[in-house]
């Protein structure tokens, strides 16, 4: 996905939305904890709380043509289409249980019938109603709604979060990032995470589909382009590939093979897999780093603090898909590869422990360096836990916390200032989850389901006010509410 930094400024602009930010949800209690955590924990909820209830009556702000929705129309049936809500007719509105399926204020149907892309407006006895929501209820059925272990308090925002990673997958595997202009494309990157929460929440079919449309864009040199069309094309705006792109897909492979996976399915992605170690294992300079690139702010490493080496945000990435492709090497009986890429990655750890380690693990390698969450790509579930990357991860979300109860994406952001990201919020979530640290990975749900649109869903930005200021839903981030619900009922695999 594109940092809005890079697509376009104005986008800063909050959402209107005309019902009040839902409130969290009420944290369920769980036994054991000290009567200091539980007054610890209420604080925090309650200081949320009040920064919510005060900020969104009290200051104007102004609509974003192009994805001011508060969430997307869908259906029953295949192929899934999805379309947005538009504000006029958010007033009041509320998907039916587990589907979406939109009731609107006048108990008028909004939907999209089967086989279609249009949506209509029907009465509430029409027949293709029941035949959409029971659509929605099965497929849902078919794998699990992963709560985090806590009961009720998340389930809505879980449901709804898999709910729009189907709309946003097209039939041809292609993940959409969400459904609005400069973000209606397939990021590789989100894509990884998107067979990921597919794969967690078992529904393999989907995992499987999106893994092949990367396998079928991908070059003969193992790298995909920084983004493409909905149907398969690359989209050529002149944006270079982004190496870290090859790191995340190399672990969503083996995030599915281990999880969902059999033999089977491996020798369709093999030559997939195989091209991007490769191309990986080669590109590492000396020092055992990999080139320059772009990373998920897809900003010109130029303008990086130490334009010489790769951020953190390409280094992390790498390290694990070096990782799980040796894993998935060793599956297949691949003993030279195995070996191969086993070497690339332990070239790889060493030089994060020679350039990164020492200045704290910044964003940059260098005296200074600012953080940024890609410190979380170092630490469960993407690498075995560290002391020192823990503490690490502490300091980058001390520095990038907002009074809003979200974070920026990086220290010293140089986009809005006061506008927190969703993902990047849900990322030091994810590796709370996968590291135990429950309270943590808890408040970081609360402050994203407290801030949903009205429809509930995730957008891809917070203004000051608490009010969400970017496209919903977006799919990173509801990938990433479902791996961290996920990681809190049970240990997610660690290449």
């Amino acid at each position: 996905m594109a940092m809005a930094e890079e697509r376009d400024p104005s986008l800063a602009a909050a959402v209107p939305v005309r019902r009040p930010v839902r409130t969290a949800p009420p944290r369920p209690r769980t036994r054991g904890r000290s009567g200091v955590r539980k007054v610890r924990r209420t604080a925090a909820l309650l200081v949320v709380a009040a920064l919510i209830a005060t900020g969104g009556a009290t200051v104007p702000e102004p609509s974003a043509p192009g994805w001011s929705s508060p969430g997307l129309i869908g259906g029953g049936g295949w192929p899934f289409a999805g379309v947005p809500l538009s504000p006029e007719q958010a007033e009041g509105a509320a998907y039916l249980p587990d589907s979406s399926v939109v009731r609107l204020e006048d108990g008028r149907i909004r939907l999209i019938p089967a086989g279609g892309d249009t949506p209509v407006t029907v009465d509430a006895d029409d027949p293709r109603v029941d035949t959409a929501v029971r659509s929605d209820n099965l497929w849902l059925a078919q794998g699990t709604i992963p709560t985090g272990g806590m009961g009720a308090a998340y389930r809505d925002m879980a449901a709804r979060a898999l709910l729009d990673l189907r709309l946003l997958t097209r039939p041809n595997g292609a993940s959409l990032a969400s459904w609005y202009t400069k973000w209606r494309y397939c990021w590789p990157r989100d894509s990884a995470f998107t067979v990921a929460a597919f794969t967690v929440t078992g529904h393999p079919s989907e995992a499987r589909r999106v893994l092949r449309f990367l396998a079928r864009a991908q070059s003969g040199s193992g790298m995909w382009a920084a983004r493409y069309n909905a149907d398969g094309t690359a989209v050529a705006d002149g944006r270079r590939a982004q190496l870290d792109s090859l790191g995340w897909v190399l672990w969503a492979a083996w995030f599915y093979r281990v999880q969902a996976g059999s033999p089977d399915d491996l020798p369709d992605l093999w030559p997939m897999v195989r091209r991007a170690a490769d191309h990986l294992a080669r590109s590492l300079d000396a020092e055992g780093l990999p080139p320059a690139s772009s990373d998920y702010w897809e900003r010109d490493p130029l303008r990086e603090q130490d334009p010489r080496r790769p951020t953190l945000g390409v280094v992390g990435p790498v390290l694990a898909g070096l990782r799980a492709a040796a894993d998935l090497a060793r599956l297949r009986g691949e003993t030279g590869r195995t070996a191969a890429w086993e070497g690339a990655a332990q070239r790889v750890s060493d030089a994060v422990a020679r350039q990164f380690a020492p200045y704290g693990y910044p964003r940059s390698p260098v005296p200074g360096g600012l953080m940024d969450t890609s410190v979380t790509f170092l630490a469960p579930p993407f690498a075995p836990a560290d002391a020192e990357i823990t503490a690490a991860i502490a300091d980058a979300a001390r520095r990038q916390a907002l009074p809003n109860g979200g974070v920026l994406p990086g220290e010293r952001w140089s986009g809005s200032p006061d506008v927190a990201w969703t993902p990047e919020t849900a990322l030091f979530g994810l590796s709370s989850a996968a590291s135990g640290r429950t309270d943590e990975a808890l408040d970081r749900l609360s402050w994203l389901a407290a801030h949903r649109t009205s429809l509930g869903v995730l957008p891809e930005k917070v203004g000051p006010t608490g009010k969400p200021a970017g496209p919903a839903p977006l799919g990173w981030t509801a990938s990433l509410v479902l791996l961290t619900l996920s990681a809190l009922e049970r240990p997610l695999p660690i290449p």
